[in-house]
C-alpha cells in the first residue's frame, strides 16, 4: 500500500509519473504486476465462496410415514414423521446397537447419579440419550443432579443414505428444557461426501430451531470400518473434511459445534485427522475408566477435550436403560431462546421407543378377554381404552419380542398382551376344565414381577375357586418351576407353596 500511495506524491515520485520527464513504460511494470496480483487474489476469493455455496444439497428424497418396508434411493431426506420399521431400523440406524464399539474398555464403571453430586463450579454433569433410552420422565431425570443433556435428533442410515429424525427427539428436547435441563444435539452421520455433510447440518439446525439449544451441536461417526457401512473404505482425511463440512454449516447457523469420537480413534490422528479438528472445534472424547468420575478426576486421553463421556453404564432416575453419562468443562449461565424465535409444538412420547416391533397383517381375538392399552406397558402410566372379548376381532399390525401386540382398534393403535390374543377365531372361550389342565414346560429360573402380581391357587382368574393366596412387589425373587406360552400363565413357588401367576407380569433376572 505505500508504493500506491507514494504514486500520487508530486514532489517525491520516485518513479517520476508526475514529472516533466518523457513517460517511459518501462517505469510502470512494477505498478501493473501488483495490479494483477491483487485482481487474480479477488478472482480466486470469489470462486472458492461460490464452490461452497453450491455444496448444498440439490434435490433430495422425501419418504412418508408407513408401518412396512419403504423403498427409498441411495440419499435423500425424510420427514421428521417418517419411520422404519424395526427390522430395517436393525440394519440402517448406526445407532441401533447401544455400544457401538467407542468406549476404550468395555462400558465404563456403573454409576449412579443423585443430586448432590461432586461437580466444581466450572463443570457440569450430563447425559446423552436417543429413542433407546425409551420415555424419559425428564422431571425425575432433574431431581438426580443432571446438568444437561445431549440429544440425538436424527441420523443418516447406512445402507440408504436416507436421514431420519430420532422418534423421540421433540419429545426429549421439549421436556428436558422444560424440567430446567440445558439441551444440546448429536447427529449421526454416515456421509460420504461433504455436500452430505452440509445437508446434515443443514437438516438438523432447521430441526431444533424451534427448540431451546444451549449446549453444543455435535457429529457422531461411528461403525464406518463396517462391511455394510457406505462409509467403508473412506480414508482419515474424506472422513475428516466430512465432519468439518458438517461442524461449518452448524456453526454458520449461530451453534457452537462439537466433534465426538473415542479416545482411541483420536489418539495418534488413528482414524481422524485429530489436530485439524481440536483446533477448531470443541471435542467430545469418550474413554471409559474402571473408577469412574470424580475418583478419577480426568480421561486419561492427552489431547483436547472439552467434554468427557466417562460411562456407558450410568443409572439415572426416570431413565428404565442404562445411560451414557459426560463431564463437560464449560457451562452455561443461562438457557438459550430458540433461533427462530419461536417455540415448538407441544410433543409427545414415541411408546415404542426402545422396542422391537416386527410388522404383520393379520386378524385377532381375544384367547378369552384382554385389555387394550394406550401404550405397550401394565404399568400405572399405561391406560385402558378397551376390552377386547373372545369373537371380537382386531387387526395386528405388529409383534414385539416383550411380549406385546400392535393392533388397529377404532383408528388407533393400540397394545395387547400377546399371549392372550390368538388367530383361531373360531376358538371358543375356554372351559373350565381346559383353563386346569394347562401343561407346563418345566423351568428352574429367578422371577420378580415388573410392578405388583397376584398369586393365585389356580392359573385362571375366572374360576371363583382360584384365589389371590398373595400379591408380591417387585423386588421379590420367586422361583419359576413351569410356564405355558400358549395360555400365559407360570407357576412360581412362593413361601413354599406352588402358585400361579400371570407371565407377562413377570421378569426374568
Amino acid at each position: 500500500m505505500i508504493k500506491f500511495i507514494k504514486l500520487f506524491k508530486k514532489d517525491k515520485d520516485e518513479f517520476g509519473y508526475l514529472t516533466d520527464e518523457p513517460f517511459d513504460i518501462r517505469k510502470i511494470i512494477p505498478v501493473a504486476a501488483l495490479l494483477a496480483v491483487a485482481i487474480i487474489a479477488v478472482v480466486i476469493v470469489v470462486v472458492i465462496n461460490s464452490g461452497k455455496k453450491n455444496k448444498t444439497a440439490g434435490t433430495v428424497d422425501v419418504v412418508t410415514e408407513t408401518t412396512t418396508a419403504q423403498s427409498v434411493t441411495q440419499t435423500g431426506c425424510a420427514s421428521d414423521t417418517a419411520t422404519l420399521s424395526s427390522d430395517e431400523e436393525k440394519q440402517e440406524d448406526p445407532q441401533y446397537e447401544a455400544d457401538m464399539g467407542m468406549s476404550d474398555g468395555g462400558s465404563g464403571a456403573s454409576v449412579t447419579l443423585s443430586a448432590g453430586g461432586n461437580e466444581t463450579a466450572d463443570t457440569t454433569i450430563g447425559i446423552d440419550v436417543s429413542k433407546y433410552q425409551g420415555t424419559i420422565d425428564w422431571a425425575e431425570v432433574a431431581s438426580s443432579g443432571v446438568d444437561f443433556a445431549m440429544i440425538r435428533v436424527g441420523y443418516r442410515t447406512q445402507k440408504t443414505g436416507v436421514i431420519y429424525a430420532d422418534t423421540n427427539a421433540k419429545y426429549n428436547m421439549q421436556q428436558a428444557a422444560a424440567n430446567g435441563i440445558k439441551v444440546g444435539v448429536y447427529f449421526f452421520s454416515s456421509a460420504v461426501n461433504e455436500s452430505e455433510a452440509i445437508e446434515e447440518a443443514g437438516w438438523v439446525a432447521d430441526y431444533i430451531a424451534n427448540y431451546n439449544i444451549t449446549y453444543p451441536v455435535a457429529f457422531d461417526c461411528e461403525g464406518f470400518d463396517s462391511a455394510d457401512s457406505r462409509q467403508n473404505g473412506m480414508s482419515n482425511d474424506d472422513r475428516t473434511n466430512v465432519a468439518d463440512a458438517f461442524l461449518q454449516e452448524i456453526y454458520s447457523r449461530g451453534y457452537t459445534p462439537m466433534f465426538y469420537a473415542s479416545a482411541s480413534h483420536l489418539t495418534g490422528n488413528s482414524r481422524w485427522n485429530t489436530s485439524t479438528l481440536e483446533n477448531n472445534y470443541k471435542m467430545w472424547v469418550a474413554q471409559y475408566p474402571s473408577v469412574p468420575y470424580p475418583d478419577t478426576s480426568s480421561t486419561s486421553y492427552s489431547g483436547a477435550c472439552a467434554m468427557w463421556q466417562y460411562t456407558s453404564n450410568g443409572n439415572v432416575s426416570g431413565i428404565s436403560t442404562n445411560v451414557d453419562i459426560n463431564v463437560a468443562y464449560f457451562g452455561y449461565s443461562q438457557s438459550a431462546g430458540t433461533m427462530s424465535g419461536e417455540t415448538a409444538a407441544a410433543a409427545s412420547a414415541d411408546v415404542e421407543a426402545n422396542m422391537n416391533f416386527t410388522s404383520v397383517n393379520d386378524t385377532v381375538t381375544a384367547k378369552e378377554y384382554v385389555r387394550l392399552r394406550n401404550k405397550p406397558s401394565q404399568d400405572t402410566d399405561s391406560t385402558i381404552i378397551a376390552t377386547l372379548n373372545n369373537g371380537e376381532t382386531v387387526t395386528r399390525t405388529g409383534i414385539s419380542d416383550s411380549g406385546w401386540s400392535r393392533l388397529s382398534y377404532n383408528g388407533q393403535n393400540v397394545y395387547a398382551v400377546s399371549s392372550y390374543l390368538t388367530t383361531d377365531l373360531s376358538a371358543p372361550t375356554q372351559t373350565e376344565t381346559q383353563q386346569f389342565m394347562t401343561q407346563f414346560i418345566s423351568c428352574d429360573d429367578e422371577v420378580t414381577p415388573k410392578d405388583e402380581v397376584n398369586l393365585r391357587s389356580k392359573p385362571s382368574y375366572t374360576d371363583s375357586d382360584s384365589i389371590v393366596v398373595a400379591s408380591v412387589k417387585n423386588g421379590t425373587i420367586l422361583t419359576r418351576t413351569g410356564y405355558n406360552n400358549e395360555v400365559g400363565w407360570s407357576r412360581v413357588v412362593y413361601n413354599g407353596q406352588t402358585l400361579y401367576c400371570i407371565t407377562s407380569y413377570l421378569i426374568v433376572k
